[in-house]
Formats: C-alpha cells, structure tokens, sequence
C-alpha cells in the first residue's frame, strides 16, 4: 500500500525533506496576505507549519499518519498550530470555494488520477484564490535513474508537463508557469540537480 511506504519512510528518525519550507513555496507565499490555506499531500508538515506560522489558517492532509505525527509535533516545537487531517481528501468534507491559496509542493499523486484530483482540489479554492505548485517534471524521469538520491518518482506518468498543469488549471491566471534545473537541498531525499515544474495561478 503507498500509505505504508510514506509511513515507512516518515517513521525514519529526522524529517525526510527536512523541517525548512520549500524554497519557491516561501518565496511565493511571502508576497501574500495571510488567510486559509490548503497543503494536500503535506508529508511532514514543513510548508503547513511555516505558513501557520506567518499567521495563515493551515490545513494539510496526507495519507501517512506517521507525517502527521511529525508535522503535529513540528507545529507543537515551534509554538503553532495547524489542522492535519489523514485519509481520502473527497471524504474529508471540505467546502467548496472555501480557501485562499492551495500549496502543491511535490504532490505526485498517480498517473491516472492526477488531473481529476488536481480539478477536485481546484474547487475548494475561493475565486481570485492562489495556487502555487512545484514537482518533478517529465524530464526528471533520467536524472533520478542517474542519481536517486535528488528524490521522485520513477514512472512518466506520476511527473508532470507544463501542458498538463495549462489543463488542469485552465481557469487560472498564469502569474509564473516555468520548467526550470534547480538544485534541491531538502532533507536526506531530495539532495542534488533536479527538473521541476512551477507555477502560480490566480482563480477567475
């Protein structure tokens, strides 16, 4: 079950990716005016406890009950809160239109399910709402087979084109859309040169 290699690797001493927010994540997040935001597949916590901590409203959710143990006692170490809900996000109750920016930060979800998940996701964000995402792209598909330590997945199908993201996110503003070599230093799984996609749309 993919919860139990998540929990495996989230019951691992030390945080997987590190307990510093991703960098573009940050940077993005820092130019906003806080208010309710959505992390799905938040792992151990890192982006949801560093945006409660500039005063947003913080959801997350995962499938791995060992990354919400962490990312609660992150929350907790750093004198914060944040709501972290685990399971099947469409059973979860959310409200549509109901948040102001939505964080997919390595949020690979299966090849077939991605774009409907993505659409789903994009409901609960408000009109005029934010979405800011970085994963692996489809080109990273051979620097991870040349060096598995920089993180990802293995299959074509679970990374990402910026065609894909332009599907998905149809109904969004384009305010950054790039598929950029960065070099990743993020716990003990996501260390080395790297092909990412990001993005930043705005809600119409």
């Amino acid at each position: 079950m993919e919860s139990k290699k998540w929990d495996d690797r989230y019951a691992e001493n030390g945080y997987a990716y590190g307990a510093e927010p991703n960098a573009f994540f940050k940077y993005r997040l820092d130019q906003l005016s806080p208010g309710k935001i959505l992390l799905p597949a938040d792992g151990e916590g890192r982006n949801g406890v560093y945006a409660a901590l500039q005063g947003w409203q913080s959801t997350s959710f995962d499938i791995s009950i060992e990354g919400q143990k962490k990312a609660l006692q992150l929350a907790a170490d750093l004198g914060t809160t944040i709501d972290y809900q685990v399971g099947d996000f469409q059973t979860m109750g959310f409200q549509p239109l109901s948040f102001d920016v939505m964080a997919l930060i390595y949020a690979h979800f299966p090849g077939p399910v991605k774009s409907d998940f993505h659409q789903k996701l994009s409901t609960l964000v408000k009109p005029g709402g934010i979405v800011i995402f970085e994963a692996f792209s489809k080109n990273h598909l051979p620097i991870v087979q040349a060096n598995p330590a920089v993180g990802g997945p293995k299959d074509l199908d679970t990374l990402f084109s910026l065609e894909e993201l332009d599907t998905d996110f149809h109904d969004y503003e384009v305010l950054y859309r790039a598929e950029e070599i960065v070099t990743l230093n993020e716990g003990k799984y996501h260390r080395g040169q790297a092909s990412v996609i990001r993005f930043v749309g705005k809600k119409h």
